[in-house]
């Protein structure tokens, strides 16, 4: 059967190629799920140093639990999106009063975990048999099938259904670092592929893509349409949002007025106003008396 033959190939290259990563080196649910957590939206090589230092510093979901709000945040500063971390910290929470979910549904009902984060602790950390089917997962599947446009319940069944009982964990890692080294969204490297022979999509490079590499022009290559510009992360509100907690995590409490002053010059008043409102709605920043501004106690 073509699966078992994937199944056999793919985990036999991982084996020899797979990316030795500190939370691989873990059955700990809760470091699992710090790893999960952060690299959501973010580079493998910036997590790494990042998950080491976190951990050290608060090792358990107990620990983490008992920290103030504004400690993790400062913690967490640089990574993005800040508001994973009061997300993790409210799960730590929920665990060290009641304990770890034996299970992947039991894992869904946790502050901030979905069915992707719930799969991956389930499997990495349990040993159970769980798809987290990502972006990669999807991509690979679709074109060893050849198929495209399932739907997610489809894509999810058929990820499940090759789980392998007696690796799970090897081969949501496999399938991941195929996606993220070989497999990938631009182009593939079927030469490379440890299952190319099996593929339906094997030795296809998606015309777009192509030229995309190789700095051609056009209708749908990456960053829209000719003539278009790719909106600048400076000028989102992310990096507003981001520079304000960074400004409160390195002064601590801070004036409104003195804010304003000390933020990069690019930064418009009323830009400040308006991820201010959104930061105290998520509970990023405590809006104190007098225009007093705080990371949450």
């Amino acid at each position: 059967m073509d699966d078992d033959l994937r199944r056999d190939a793919l985990l036999a290259w991982y084996a020899d190629t797979g990316r030795d990563l500190p939370w691989r080196r873990t059955r700990d649910p809760y470091a699992v799920l710090v790893s999960e957590i952060m690299l959501q939206q973010t580079q493998v090589s910036r997590v790494v140093p990042r998950f080491e230092a976190w951990l050290e510093r608060w090792p358990t979901a107990a620990a983490l639990a008992a920290a103030p709000g504004a400690d993790v945040l400062a913690e967490w500063s640089g990574l993005g999106y800040n508001n994973r971390a009061l997300r993790l910290q409210a799960a730590a929470r929920v665990v060290a009063e009641h304990g770890w979910p034996g299970d992947e549904a039991g894992l869904r009902t946790l502050p901030g975990v979905g069915d992707y984060t719930a799969a991956a602790v389930a499997a990495f950390a349990y040993g159970q048999v769980a798809a987290a089917v990502d972006t990669n997962q999807v991509r690979v599947l679709d074109r060893w099938d050849g198929a495209g446009g399932r739907t997610p319940k489809a894509v999810r069944e058929r990820a499940i259904d090759l789980v392998p009982e007696d690796a799970p964990d090897a081969w949501n890692h496999a399938l991941m670092d195929l996606g993220a080294t070989v497999c990938t969204a631009r182009i593939a490297r079927c030469d490379a592929c440890p299952v190319a022979e099996w593929c339906m999509s094997a030795g296809y490079v998606d015309p777009v893509a192509e030229r995309a590499l190789r700095g051609a022009s056009g209708p749908g290559v990456a960053g829209g349409a000719a003539g278009s510009r790719p909106q600048r992360f400076e000028d989102t509100q992310r990096y507003v949002r981001g520079r304000i907690v960074a400004a409160l995590v390195e002064r601590g409490p801070i004036d409104r007025a003195v804010l304003v002053e000390v933020l990069p010059d690019d930064i418009a008043g009323e830009r400040v106003a308006a991820a201010l409102t959104s930061l105290a709605h998520d509970g990023l920043v405590d809006l104190g008396p007098e225009g007093l501004l705080s990371l949450p106690a």
